[in-house]
């Protein structure tokens, strides 16, 4: 019965641990952010929720990166996208 419990809570406990836990970038979130750029560039209009989830994606890619190059692409890209350059 114990054994039963104890792996009950710890089932409990690691669904709540993934409920909780950061929103972690995915391999997708660089190309979610360079799509919305393109679509920008080619004259098309964004929707505030496309505009807030290609932001948002381009943070996540951001973060996750640690290229140089790459952290300035993702940066561009992302004052494209939101038209406000980042603070310093």
């Amino acid at each position: 019965m114990l054994a039963r419990t104890l792996t009950v809570t710890m089932f409990a406990v690691a669904l709540l641990a993934l409920a909780f836990a950061p929103a972690r970038a995915s391999a997708q979130d660089a190309q979610i952010c360079f799509d919305a750029v393109d679509k920008v560039t080619d004259g098309g209009k964004l929707e505030d929720a496309e505009r807030q989830a290609a932001h948002e994606a381009c943070q996540r890619a951001l973060a996750a990166t640690a290229s140089v190059v790459q952290k300035y692409q993702l940066q561009e890209a992302d004052f494209d996208v939101t038209g406000i350059r980042p603070k310093n």
